[in-house]
């Protein structure tokens, strides 16, 4: 294992790469009229690529945990940065939506999915103890969380200055410089070739999440669509735990195992994980697009206004080390749920009616506020809730249910807004609004579930 030093400057790149990946995710939020305006599309249309890219990270994060198994973790690591880099680099020369698609929501969505289940495997696998490894997971959850509270300010200064294509330029060159970095990363487990591999499994879980996603984005062009698309995804999805169960029984691995769902406090712990992203992805979402269709404002007015979210974030992240030394992880997911819930709520209340830019500012460095809080605690409760053997699974999982929580408040509030954005306005905001503060509720409820002291790490059952 590598000296304390060694493994500090490790966690730099592991680090890095989270920040960017979840910058990537907000930043397109700040330049929806730009790019609309530039490629001849419409609002949904850049709803639909940004959705996309989170949806395609979703679906493909537990086929990327497992493929770190069979591959390596360092390997799988540095291809998904050079997949991304491409993915980046096409999309800043995109002559229209067909090809911003091809290379951010395809490209680096796959890039995406490659390179992040290893973030948080080899987090977990280099830093063994409790407190080392809760500073680290702390790192990484903040650069995630001020990655994506970030992106429309720094989104919003480079689409101003420059264009939005250098924003994709922009992620490229961080992206070149996480490679370098990540040249030293080690592995401390080798890669096994022999490791099967569920193609089927694969298939079938990312179908049904495609197809459930894309139903939400049906909503407000045909009812009938809509329901039809969920009903074929739920459908994927129960047959990919039947295939799961039947691989099981047969005595072979699977792409995902049920033991993973045993455990009390990672269920919970990952329920609160998808509501945590969604909020933050919805609210990132609707408040852009609000502003910017309706208010009228250019990208770094925008960007300016969420530098609250980001300021809250930043706080509350540099103070989780020291509140986690005092308080239950338990307890600080509480309190940033709370926190979150009043700043929906503030958000909606002050916003509605009030011309005044400084009305968005109280409800989003609430809820940055609250986000920064929990986001740590609760990436920590779900690794440490599993053996080393199983971090390829529980990473790839973790990840999926997060970035489903981040295509789902992009898809779930972004749907509302748009469908209503012409005709009422100020109606579709509040609505959108209205459901998030409801995820907030069911987030605490969650959370309030925790038990109060986390069972020891399982093992895989024979």
């Amino acid at each position: 294992m590598p000296p304390a030093g060694s493994l500090r400057q490790m966690l730099v790149p592991l680090a890095l790469a989270q920040f960017i990946c979840s910058f990537a995710g907000t930043n397109m939020n700040v330049m929806i009229n730009d790019i609309s305006t530039d490629l001849n599309t419409t609002v949904q249309g850049v709803q639909i690529a940004i959705t996309i890219f989170l949806l395609v990270m979703a679906a493909l994060m537990i086929p990327g945990g497992k493929l770190t198994d069979r591959y390596g973790r360092k390997r799988c690591f540095l291809a998904g940065l050079i997949l991304y880099g491409i993915g980046a680099l096409l999309s800043a020369v995109s002559p229209g939506l067909g090809v911003l698609i091809l290379g951010n929501s395809i490209l680096e969505g796959v890039g995406t999915a490659l390179l992040i289940p290893p973030v948080y495997i080899l987090t977990t696998l280099l830093f063994t103890s409790v407190t080392s490894r809760a500073k680290a997971f702390g790192m990484i959850s903040a650069m995630g969380g001020v990655g994506a509270a970030a992106g429309p300010l720094i989104g919003g200064l480079i689409t101003s200055a420059l264009s939005w294509r250098w924003a994709f330029v922009f992620q490229a060159l961080v992206v070149a410089v996480i490679v370098v970095l990540g040249r030293k990363l080690f592995d401390p487990l080798p890669p096994d070739p022999t490791r099967p591999f569920d193609t089927r499994g694969a298939v079938l879980s990312a179908g049904g999440l495609i197809l459930v996603v894309a139903g939400i984005l049906a909503a407000d062009d045909n009812l009938w669509l809509m329901l039809a698309l969920i009903v074929a995804g739920l459908l994927l999805l129960f047959l990919f735990f039947r295939w799961v169960r039947a691989q099981e029984r047969a005595g072979r691995e699977p792409l995902l195992s049920t033991t993973l769902f045993r455990n009390r406090t990672s269920n919970f712990g990952l329920v609160t994980q998808n509501t945590q992203w969604l909020i933050l992805m919805g609210t990132s979402f609707t408040v852009s697009a609000y502003l910017q269709v309706v208010r009228g404002y250019d990208a770094i007015q925008t960007g300016v206004i969420f530098t609250a979210a980001t300021a809250g974030l930043l706080i509350s992240s540099l103070a989780a080390e020291r509140l986690a030394k005092r308080r239950p992880q338990r307890t600080l997911i509480r309190a940033g749920f709370v926190l979150t819930a009043i700043g929906v709520v503030v958000l909606l209340a002050l916003v509605t009616g009030t011309p005044g830019a400084w009305a968005f500012a109280p409800g989003l460095l609430l809820i940055g506020l609250g986000l920064g809080l929990m986001l740590t605690p609760s990436v920590n409760i779900v690794q440490s809730s599993f053996s080393d053997d199983q971090q390829g699974e529980i990473s790839g999982l973790s990840r999926s249910v997060s970035n489903l929580g981040s295509c789902l408040g992009t898809a779930v509030a972004g749907t509302i807004l748009v469908a209503g954005i012409t005709a009422t306005p100020e109606r579709a905001y509040g609505l959108a609004m209205a459901v998030l503060a409801v995820v907030a509720i069911a987030g605490l409820w969650a959370a309030a579930k925790l038990p109060r002291t986390p069972a020891p790490a399982a093992t895989r059952t024979p």
